[in-house]
C-alpha cells in the first residue's frame, strides 16, 4: 500500500463581489467545503483584496479574492478545480505548488489587511512652452543639442 505524501499549495480564489457583501463567513465555509471534500488541511484562509476586474467573469465586474494556503496530496488539485468550476459561486481560481514557502511568508499581511486605500491624485503636466516663447539663450541651446544628437540615416 503506497501512502501519498500532502504537498503545500497557495490557492486564491475568486468570488463575487456581491457575496462577499452578503457576508464573508458564507464565503469562508463555501471554500472550506471545497477544501475539505478534496481532504485538504487548511493552514491559512485570508481575504486577500477586493478589486474591479480587468473583464467581465460571469457578468460580475468586481470580485473579491480569498487567499488560501493547504496541505494536500496532489492528485486531489484537479478535484479542487472541477468543484470550482462547477460551484456558481466562486468565479476562478488558481492553485500553485509552493514548498519552499514558510510560516512567516504566509503571515505576511495581504493588501486587505494594509488597508491600501485609493491612488493619490497626480499633479496636472504642465503645459509644453513653445519654442518661440523661450529666450533666445535656451533656443540657441535648445537647437545646438538637438543639431548634436545623430540621426537616424548617420
Amino acid at each position: 500500500m503506497e501512502t501519498a505524501v500532502k504537498r503545500l499549495y497557495e490557492g486564491l480564489f475568486l468570488v463575487d463581489s456581491g457575496l462577499a457583501a452578503a457576508g464573508w463567513q458564507q464565503v469562508n465555509d463555501l471554500i472550506e467545503k471545497v477544501l475539505h471534500r478534496a481532504e485538504a488541511d487548511i493552514v491559512s484562509l485570508r481575504k486577500w483584496d477586493e478589486r474591479k476586474l480587468a473583464y467581465p467573469v460571469d457578468g460580475s465586474s468586481r470580485g473579491a479574492y480569498l487567499l488560501a494556503y493547504f496541505h494536500c496530496q496532489p492528485g486531489r488539485v484537479p478535484d479542487i478545480e472541477r468543484d470550482v468550476q462547477l460551484s456558481e459561486q466562486i468565479l476562478r481560481v488558481l492553485i500553485l505548488r509552493t514548498d519552499r514557502m514558510n510560516q512567516s511568508l504566509m503571515d505576511k499581511p495581504t493588501p486587505a489587511m494594509l488597508n491600501v486605500g485609493p491612488a493619490p491624485e497626480v499633479a496636472p503636466v504642465e503645459a509644453q512652452v513653445e519654442p518661440e516663447s523661450l529666450p533666445e539663450e535656451e533656443l540657441e541651446e535648445e537647437t545646438s543639442a538637438a543639431e548634436c544628437e545623430p540621426s537616424a540615416t548617420d
